[in-house]
C-alpha cells in the first residue's frame, strides 16, 4: 500500500493522489482517488469503505512509514481485525516491490493515455482526434 502523490488536478473533486493497494495474492490492485492532504483518518476511512468492502479484511498490510499508516488510529483498525501491520524501510524493493512496480504502471498507462495524439489544429484549436 502507498500514495502516488502530485498528481495534476481531475474530476469534480480535484483528487491530487491516489492510494494504490495490491494483494499480493490475487495479484490485483486497486487505484482509490485521494487528496494529498489526507489525515489518517481519512485513509482509514478510504480503506474500509473502498478497499474491504470489496476484497474483505487483508491478512496483513505491508506499508512505508508514512505518518497515514503510522497513526494511533491506523494500529487500533488492525487491532480491531486482529490483523498485522506490517512497516518496511525506504528502498527496499524485497518488500514493497510489487506496489512500486505496479505504481510505476499505473503512472505510465496514465501518462500515455492523457497524451494520446495531444495535438491541437492552429485552424480550430481542437486535437485530431476531437474532430473526428
Amino acid at each position: 500500500m502507498d500514495w502516488v502523490t502530485a498528481l495534476p488536478l481531475g474530476g469534480d473533486r480535484s483528487h491530487n493522489a491516489c492510494l494504490v493497494l495490491v494483494d499480493r495474492y490475487r495479484k490485483t490492485s486497486m487505484f482509490l482517488p485521494g487528496h494529498k492532504d489526507n489525515t489518517s483518518i481519512d485513509t482509514d476511512i478510504m480503506i474500509c469503505n473502498k478497499g474491504i468492502s470489496h476484497r474483505g479484511i487483508f491478512q496483513n498490510i505491508i506499508s512505508d512509514k508514512d505518518p497515514k499508516f503510522t497513526s494511533a488510529c491506523w494500529k487500533d483498525l488492525h487491532n480491531l481485525f486482529g490483523k498485522k501491520l506490517l512497516f518496511l524501510t525506504a528502498y527496499h524493493p524485497q518488500t514493497d516491490g510489487l506496489a512500486e512496480q505496479m505504481i510505476q504502471t499505473w503512472e505510465d498507462m496514465i501518462r500515455r493515455f492523457c497524451a494520446y495524439r495531444l495535438e491541437f489544429k492552429d485552424s480550430d484549436g481542437f486535437t485530431h482526434d476531437w474532430c473526428r
